[in-house]
């Protein structure tokens, strides 16, 4: 029996050490970051460089996956990823609305929130803008202006963060918009269609015609380098202090090992001298928030959201 017992346990031992040897270290696959919105924002630009830096790592294929969709909800993006394996292959690159706005918006994927952050690499350099023949140059006068006539508002979608910010100013400055759209992008041609006559987007968007359009307020508690005469909305209204930001998120149940993978590429990708020329180009925040600052800073915007819905209810 003793015999038997010390040969069963060496053979255990023998098949262990066989499935532990076959078991590969990640990343042995392609690994895609996907990316809820159309390309060429700075999200995307960013996400782009932490992929092509992925694959230099740790020499896999590694490759952003644009899409776009329900700007308002459902976002096709967060939920591919929230129903992806939760082995670290498919990484959601979101901005605030998805682990902020989405639990909120009854989409079972999203309700309750199934992902945990790896960091956050980005900060927008977000404006309300309009066109540069308006009759109006600041908040001020578009408040002004919108007393007696109609103002049309495009933005990304009515739920999103800074669609409720910019409602949320216009309320507090004692105007409303006649009407508004969601679009799934905002830039040079929307405001030259004439379609809206405001639009609230990042000054990536519209830098191409940045001398041609006027910016009328930054969303955000700092000014924003490529426009620093520009008011922030927090100026304007204390207690619409929002940031816009931008991070990397998987499933909550993706080992720690392999978060700290992507963790060590992407915090070093964000740091780097091209990363940062990216930043002094348009304005934008480039760091890594590690992710015990990001669930601080979710629980922090979670509030102020819940603020600024009770004041466009009242």
């Amino acid at each position: 029996m003793l015999k038997f017992t010390k040969t069963a346990t060496a053979v255990a031992l023998a098949f262990a050490a066989v499935a532990g040897s076959a078991q590969a270290e990640y990343p042995e696959k392609p690994v895609e970051f996907v990316v809820p919105w159309p390309p060429g924002d700075l999200e995307d630009v960013l996400t782009r460089m932490i992929a092509e830096d992925f694959t230099k790592t740790y020499g896999v294929a590694a490759a952003v996956v644009n899409k776009p969709g329900g700007g308002g909800g459902p976002f096709p993006g967060a939920i591919e990823v929230a129903n992806a394996p939760a082995d670290g292959y498919t990484v959601g690159s979101f901005l605030i609305a998805i682990p902020v706005v989405g639990p909120q918006l009854g989409i079972p994927e999203l309700d309750p929130n199934p992902f945990v952050p790896l960091g956050n690499f980005l900060t927008y350099p977000f404006v309300i803008a309009a066109g540069g023949n308006a009759p109006y140059d600041d908040m001020a006068g578009l408040a002004e202006y919108a007393q007696s006539n109609d103002v049309v508002l495009g933005h990304f979608g009515a739920p999103l963060v800074p669609t409720q910010v910019t409602l949320g100013l216009a309320k507090e400055l004692g105007f409303a918009y006649a009407s508004d759209a969601a679009f799934d992008a905002l830039d040079c041609n929307t405001l030259a269609s004439g379609d809206v006559d405001v639009i609230n987007t990042t000054l990536q968007l519209i830098l191409p015609c940045l001398d041609d359009v006027k910016v009328l307020a930054s969303i955000g508690s700092e000014r924003i380098s490529l426009t620093p005469d520009t008011p922030t909305v927090t100026e304007l209204a204390p207690n619409l202090d929002v940031a816009l930001w931008n991070g990397l998120f998987v499933h909550k149940d993706t080992p720690q090992d392999v978060r700290d993978k992507i963790i060590a590429v992407a915090e070093k990708t964000v740091m780097s001298e091209r990363a940062q020329t990216l930043a002094a180009e348009t304005g934008a925040l480039v760091y890594w928030q590690d992710a015990d600052a990001v669930n601080a800073q979710i629980e922090q915007d979670i509030q102020t959201l819940g603020a600024i819905d009770t004041l466009l209810s009242e």
